[in-house]
């Protein structure tokens, strides 16, 4: 186990308060372009977050009035053109590697989004737990625009859970802009707030969370993953287990005495 706090990543802005981290692209003068060493921190970030215990949940927020305007068009598109397929595939497998990184890290991840939002990081506010966004925001799967297919980094496993299949086929078909409304509408966004409100929001959502039982909010998370590939029958079973896991738990304790008591329960995550 390791505490996170301390961290000082090269690629991105990261702060860790009450329990809460808040992950920012730093280059707004660009709309907060990734690129390889971005991709390749961030995975490894997320891959470090399982083992963190000082971090209960995770904030992927805006900079400078943008979310993510996806690969840097220079230090990514460019050099991939010139790359032989064993190269392609290495970065392609990278990339997926993020979101399965973000899936598997344990802890709810709250994308709070403004602005741009296209490309990979649609993919990441996809891969997040839940999705707040301005009025402003402008999400689009534009891989086709570029040349390329819709399915990127998982989209065309997760984006039809989302939102629907023939919704997410028009979208990852076309690569169109999905304004903020509509997507409120189709349960890409939790929810829509002005620009100004919407960092309070997400750490108003965030430190509900992290005042929640987090090792079930964990259990919860891994769940909601793993379910996909089950049938009925495994996932009723599935959930008989992990619950039966939550009940051993201190905090469920915690949460029967405070109600005997008509207090409200204080949880520790454990």
């Amino acid at each position: 186990m390791t505490e996170l706090a301390g961290l000082t990543p090269q690629h991105f802005l990261w702060e860790v308060k009450d329990r809460i981290a808040t992950v920012r692209l730093n280059r707004p003068d660009r709309k907060n372009p990734l690129t390889f060493e971005s991709y390749a921190e961030l995975r490894d970030t997320f891959r470090a977050l399982v083992y963190a215990t000082d971090v209960d949940v995770v904030i992927l927020g805006s900079n400078g009035g943008n979310f993510c305007s996806g690969g840097d068009v220079h230090d990514i598109i460019g050099p991939l053109v010139g790359m032989e397929m064993k190269e392609l595939l290495a970065f392609t497998r990278m990339t997926g590697d993020l979101v399965k990184a973000m899936i598997g890290c344990g802890k709810p991840i709250i994308a709070a989004v403004d602005g741009i939002c296209v490309g990979a990081g649609a993919i990441m506010a996809m891969a997040s737990d839940l999705r707040l966004a301005t009025p402003g925001a402008k999400c689009a799967f534009l891989f086709t625009r570029v040349g390329l297919a819709g399915c990127d980094m998982g989209a065309c496993a997760m984006l039809p859970r989302i939102v629907g299949q023939g919704r997410a086929a028009e979208l990852l078909y076309t690569g169109r802009v999905l304004r903020a409304e509509e997507g409120e509408r189709w349960g890409f966004w939790n929810a829509l707030h002005p620009a100004e409100a919407l960092e309070d929001a997400a750490l108003m959502l965030a430190r509900q969370l992290a005042a929640g039982p987090t090792f079930a909010h964990g259990i919860t998370k891994t769940q909601l993953n793993q379910e996909w590939n089950m049938g009925l029958e495994q996932a009723i079973e599935a959930e008989a287990q992990a619950q039966a896991i939550c009940m051993q738990t201190r905090d469920f304790e915690r949460a029967y005495h405070a109600f005997v008591a008509k207090e409200t329960p204080v949880f520790q995550g454990d």
